[in-house]
């Protein structure tokens, strides 16, 4: 997806600005952009678009680089490598997609959406596997089997103990959680499931059910309101599943130290400070991104649980036991479910995506045949298939002997025929179940192809009919373009380029430089006690034959929280601990920075030095890239030419 991030295209349909009058606001070798597309694309690179001169003139700088090399990949051929092609025809079809349903029915869906993310349900289920294209043997004992195991829950046994028993559930998952899956909302199961979990009334079992995956059956334990959202901090200390057994209980005793600390009336923040593991919540105070209703982020259950469980903004909990460690858990405000206005606009997008917007489009496609005076003509047509098509189709799908081309449908005056159906047939053996009776194959395989047909149809319209549509089309084409032509003439080309980059590097060398640095142990302590007694151990006799290990686990033989070790190359500048401290070779004098005390053994003093190619090879890409980038522009200046029109550029935003 990096191509797509060129120009931070996103997959949001935004609205677009077209005017009857749409002035052309720049060329580039005779080729014309409008106001509008630029407009477009400068909405959406901008959060707060400003349309004084400086502003319009800085972007238009960056719009023109950005076509200039568009127009170079173009001029290149670019844009008729096979592989490119396939991948913009794949990104069109997706686009399309969200014009290809009935905005009513959608509706609908999105209500129903709604009151399923508003409430939650809880369910188990037992699955009997069964491929989508299995023969009807196959799929009739797959059935026969769900229905016996759904008549054993019926006559009284119990449904765990069905779906975790012998012969039970082929889910992987049932062994250990006996078919629970938990509470659950709209677009965490694949559609049907939902639906049938939905549909289930309380202690009730579905009838059996089929989606990609199998047969099933569902209980529907609970169904309850959602909880909302819920923003919260934690406190981390780490300790995998997978740890020795004495790693995670010293995990546990930290944890539960920490704890203290805040009973005793401890600052949390300051406690996530000093003792969390997370690297990503320590310097935000804790905080995780919310969760729950209307997030797109899930968390552990437990983790989740227990955050719930907390009846007031401001309360934690005690120590938190998840597979990755300890958590303990602030709550810090908890939302209510958002209202349907407040969730719309990412409900229509989800539904849109989502594999129920195939209801959409049969619903579309009635009202496309009204649209295109659909004339149905396929009777004496599929008679011709039923007599001439057998069963050594399924072995060989060449379809000889069409002797008159008849018309099997009309749309918006063009004729589909026999000739197209066959091709259809013969293009899509391999999705085809085989062994089946013919004539239902061939009634099945006629819809698809005539939807699929009324479909493409409406689809090659969609430019004229959509200006957004075509402007984004026109955007992911740009970016496709524009990705490979970077990576060909910058980005691989600098990677590839050895000694085009160890020369740049010594040209540049004054921009890679060290700061002074030291090579060091660093003790970091909780308190000045602590940091004494690893002083003293440090000077002490013997000191030399102990281990920082045992260093460590000396100090902290009563509090996991007294002291922790680092080891490495502490740059001055970039190391919190080490910064503005005059630190000498040896051991050096216990000092506090906020609120921690740091006793240090330095190893060495590194001055500021040259870095060594190795060294700052990232770096010296990185500006390398920025240098033939630049270069390469000044060729491309000089070879296409750009006008742009400033009065139609300084009429935005009037």
């Amino acid at each position: 997806m990096k191509r797509l991030l060129v120009l931070a295209i996103t997959l949001v349909l935004a609205q677009t600005v077209v005017a009857q009058d749409d002035p052309v606001i720049m060329t580039i070798d005779d080729k014309e952009i409008t106001k509008s597309e630029f407009l477009q694309i400068y909405l959406k690179n901008n959060d707060d678009p400003k349309y004084d001169k400086a502003a319009l003139d800085e972007y238009m700088e960056l719009f023109k680089k950005f076509k200039l090399k568009v127009a170079e990949a173009e001029a290149l051929g670019y844009d008729t490598i096979p592989k490119l092609v396939r991948e913009l025809n794949g990104y069109t079809k997706q686009l399309a997609n969200p014009y290809l349903v009935d905005s009513t029915k959608i509706e609908e869906l999105v209500e129903e959406a709604y009151y399923r993310t508003a409430n939650e349900v809880r369910a188990s289920h037992i699955l009997i596997q069964v491929s989508q294209n299995a023969m009807p043997k196959d799929t009739l004992a797959a059935y026969n089997r769900i229905m016996n195991l759904r008549q054993r829950v019926l006559d009284g046994e119990d449904f765990a103990a069905v779906a975790s028993g012998p012969g039970g559930s082929e889910d992987p998952s049932a062994k250990a959680n006996a078919g629970d899956l938990g509470y659950f909302t709209a677009f965490q199961m694949v559609y049907p499931f939902e639906d049938m979990a939905y549909k289930t009334e309380i202690g009730s079992v579905s009838m059996p059910f089929r989606t990609r995956f199998g047969y099933h059956i569902i209980y529907v334990a609970d169904k309850r309101p959602a909880r909302g959202s819920m923003e919260s901090a934690h406190i981390f200390v780490s300790a995998r599943s997978n740890e020795p057994k004495e790693a995670i209980e010293s995990s546990r005793k930290k944890a539960d130290e920490i704890y203290q600390l805040l009973q005793d009336g401890g600052n949390f923040e300051e406690l996530v400070k000093k003792y969390s593991d997370d690297p990503t919540s320590v310097n935000k105070e804790g905080k995780l991104p919310p969760f729950g209703t209307g997030t797109t982020t899930r968390m552990l259950t437990t983790y989740e649980d227990a955050a719930f469980a907390l009846a007031n903004d401001g309360d934690y909990s005690a120590p938190v036991q998840t597979e990755y460690g300890f958590h303990i858990i602030k709550r810090l405000k908890r939302h209510p479910v958002p209202t349907f206005d407040e969730l719309r606009s990412s409900l229509e997008k989800r539904v849109a995506k989502d594999s129920r917007s195939q209801q959409t489009q049969k619903s579309f496609v009635v009202k496309l045949k009204d649209e295109y005076n659909f004339k149905d003509m396929s009777e004496k047509g599929l008679k011709w298939f039923y007599e001439n098509v057998d069963t050594s189709f399924y072995r060989d799908p060449e379809i000889k002997g069409i002797k008159k081309d008849r018309t099997m449908f009309v749309l918006d005056k063009q004729e589909y025929t026999q000739r197209d159906f066959a091709l259809f047939l013969q293009m899509n053996y391999r999705g085809i179940r085989k062994g089946g009776e013919i004539r239902p194959m061939i009634d099945e395989q006629y819809k698809k192809w005539e939807e699929k047909s009324i479909l493409d149809y409406e689809e090659s319209k969609l430019a004229d009919k959509y200006p957004a549509y075509r402007a984004l089309v026109t955007e992911y084409h740009d970016g496709i373009l524009l990705y490979e032509i970077m990576s060909d003439m910058v980005w691989n080309k600098a990677m590839k380029d050895t000694t085009g980059l160890k020369d740049f590097h010594v040209a540049n060398s004054a921009n890679y430089q060290w700061n002074k640095r030291y090579d060091a142990d660093v003790f970091e302590c909780n308190s000045r006690e602590a940091a004494e007694e690893v002083y003293a151990t440090l000077i002490g006799p013997g000191a030399d034959s102990l281990s920082i290990s045992e260093i460590v686990q000396q100090v902290n033989t009563e509090s996991e929280l007294n002291t922790r070790h680092r080891n490495g190359k502490f740059d001055v500048e970039k190391s919190s601990f080490v910064k503005g401290q005059s630190l000498l070779p040896g051991i050096n004098e216990i000092y506090e920075i906020d609120g921690k005390f740091y006793v240090v053994r330095v190893e060495k003093v590194l001055l500021p030095s040259e870095k060594e190619f190795g060294e700052a090879k990232g770096a010296v890409t990185s500006d390398y890239q920025a240098y033939l980038e630049d270069e390469w522009l000044k060729e491309l200046r000089s070879k296409h030419k750009i006008v742009v029109n400033e009065d139609v550029l300084y009429s935005l935003g009037k």
